[in-house]
């Protein structure tokens, strides 16, 4: 095989949907840059409710876009201490875990129609599986920690993913039953209308349990850096500490990629002449989407107060339980009038 055919032969593969979308889009190289942005903007969003500056002193002229790049070249090049006291096996193990699971999800994500890594009938509940396993690696940082602090952040993550990941997949379920197919691709071409229209009460539930999901404000409960100290990440440093504060953005990017699917026609409208180019590039309405929801949480942050675990709690089981509950009904309803 020559030069050329060598060169041909590496594009195919990186070309190709089971390459492209977990690494490329909407897998881990456009989830760090997101990462990077969102938070600048988060930063920055709530330094101008608060009439501050925010992000400024790197790269200046940018208004301090690149902060969060000097922060995570910090990040890297800092001591990753173990503790004596800590478990140090799950102590390690465990952020490791929780990055993967948090990576996988985008192996069944579609960005595009027929551009999807694992093509599967399951692929809506494979996903929110994925997610909602975070949870317990979490958890197993909190308990190898052996830090009073962590444990606590660790049973707070505990109470938190029992109240809204019931939420989350019955708000997801109402959405299946509606379109007749768990498949998100298939969901897709399914909304005549968006999903956000055709059942809104799923709409908002799923919306909240994505909030609380991701530990957003309102709902950073397990983090609570004014009371314990940034909960089950308390002991960890370096590298590692960085990723357990990049693993709530991760969440929130796979589960607004989910919500522009679910409720917001996905990708549609497809742009012709880049699907014709590459179909990886249609999916740019399906990022955008996805973008502008996450700058709407995260300005969240800036007018609203957190809540407190009890209120959470009692929201989740009292609250949005019963509305996702009823928008299954509705969509049991809208299924047999013959509306979808």
């Amino acid at each position: 095989m020559n030069i050329e055919g060598i060169i041909t032969w590496l594009l195919k593969i990186v070309l190709s949907p089971q390459v492209f979308a977990p690494i490329v889009f909407p897998g881990l190289l456009t989830a760090l840059m997101v990462l990077l942005i969102i938070i600048w903007a988060e930063r920055k969003i709530a330094a101008r409710v608060q009439m501050r500056v925010g992000p400024l002193y790197v790269t200046r002229r940018l208004g301090g876009v690149l902060q969060m790049l000097a922060d995570g070249a910090r990040y890297m090049f800092q001591e990753f201490i173990i503790p004596d006291s800590a478990d140090k096996t799950p102590f390690v193990v465990a952020p490791v875990m929780a990055l993967t699971l948090a990576i996988v999800p985008f192996a069944f994500i579609p960005s595009a129609p027929g551009f999807v890594p694992i093509k599967s009938q399951y692929s809506l509940p494979a996903v929110l599986a994925l997610i909602s396993s975070i949870p317990l690696s979490v958890m197993l940082m909190g308990w190898a920690s052996n830090n009073k602090f962590a444990i606590q952040g660790a049973v707070r993550e505990a109470f938190m993913g029992l109240a809204y990941e019931a939420v989350v997949f019955l708000s997801a379920l109402a959405m299946g039953l509606l379109y007749g197919t768990l498949d998100l691709e298939e969901a897709v071409t399914k909304q005549w209308l968006p999903g956000l229209l055709l059942n809104p009460i799923a709409a908002f539930t799923f919306f909240v349990g994505m909030v609380m999901s991701a530990g957003k404000l309102p709902f950073d409960i397990v983090e609570g850096e004014q009371e314990i100290v940034a909960g089950p990440y308390v002991e960890y440093s370096g590298i590692i500490f960085g990723i357990g504060m990049g693993l709530a953005y991760l969440k929130l990017y796979s589960l607004t990629l989910i919500y522009s699917i679910l409720f917001l026609s996905g990708w549609n409208p497809v742009i012709t002449p880049l699907y014709s180019i590459y179909p990886g590039l249609a999916g740019i309405f399906l990022f955008i989407k996805s973008f502008l929801l996450m700058l709407f949480i995260v300005f969240l942050r800036a007018v609203y107060g957190r809540y407190r675990l009890d209120q959470a709690l009692r929201a989740g089981w009292r609250v949005y339980l019963p509305l996702s509950l009823i928008a299954v009904l509705l969509s049991i309803f809208l299924r047999v009038v013959n509306i979808v």
